[in-house]
C-alpha cells in the first residue's frame, strides 16, 4: 500500500527504485548528487547540496564551492529563503531573480562550459526527523541562454525533489552520526 502511495508521486516504477536507491547510497555528498543528477536528467555540477551549520549555508557538493563561501540564512538568497520557510520553490526564469552569481562564477569540473548560468532551478530543505533545518538541495538547468536551458521544471518535478529531500535529510543525519561516533573512538583513544 505505502508503495502504492509513493507511486503516485513519482512518474514511473524506475523514478521510484532510484529514489529508494539513495537509501542504499553512502552518505557522502558526491554519491548522493550523482544519484540527484539521475534522477532529474541533469549534470552533476546542476545539483547542489548544502548543510547549515549555525546560520549559515555551506556547500557539500559541488566540491569546488566549499571554500567560495557560505550563505548566510540572513540574506536574500534562494538557498537561505528555502531554508527559512522550509518551503520547496521553482524558478523557470531563475536568470531573472536576484540571486547570489558569485557561485556562479566558480569553474566546475573540466566541463569547460563557463559561459553556463543558472536559468532554472528547483530548491528544497533537506529536514531532520525533527522538522529542523539540516541543508538545502537545489537542482537547475544551466545553459548560456533560457531557450538552450531545457524543459521547465513543472509542480511534479518539485514533489519528486521535496521526495528526494527527505531521503537526503536522513542519509545525512546517518553520515552525521558515523562522524560522530568515529569522533567519539579516536577521544577513547587519544586518552
Amino acid at each position: 500500500m505505502l508503495r502504492f502511495i509513493f507511486s503516485g508521486m513519482l512518474e514511473t516504477m524506475g523514478e521510484i527504485e532510484q529514489v529508494e536507491g539513495l537509501d542504499s547510497l553512502g552518505s557522502d555528498p558526491e554519491s548522493i548528487s550523482a544519484c540527484v543528477a539521475k534522477i532529474f536528467h541533469v549534470t552533476r555540477t546542476e545539483v547542489a547540496l548544502m548543510e547549515l551549520t549555525g546560520s549559515m549555508l555551506s556547500f557539500l557538493y559541488p566540491e569546488e564551492l566549499k571554500t567560495a563561501g557560505a550563505i548566510p540564512l540572513s540574506s536574500s538568497a534562494v538557498a537561505a529563503r528555502t531554508a527559512r520557510t522550509k518551503q520547496a520553490e521553482i524558478f523557470n526564469g531563475f536568470a531573472e531573480v536576484k540571486h547570489f552569481s558569485v557561485f556562479e562564477l566558480v569553474k566546475l569540473g573540466d566541463t569547460g562550459l563557463d559561459d553556463q548560468v543558472i536559468q532554472k532551478l528547483m530548491s528544497a530543505p533537506v529536514l531532520a526527523r525533527n522538522g529542523e533545518v539540516d541543508g538545502v538541495i537545489q537542482v537547475s538547468r544551466k545553459a548560456p541562454r533560457p531557450a538552450a536551458a531545457g524543459p521547465d521544471f513543472t509542480p511534479e518535478d518539485l514533489r519528486k525533489l521535496e521526495t528526494v529531500a527527505a531521503r537526503v535529510g536522513r542519509l545525512m543525519a546517518k553520515g552525521k552520526a558515523v562522524a560522530q561516533a568515529t569522533l567519539s573512538d579516536l577521544k577513547i583513544f587519544s586518552t
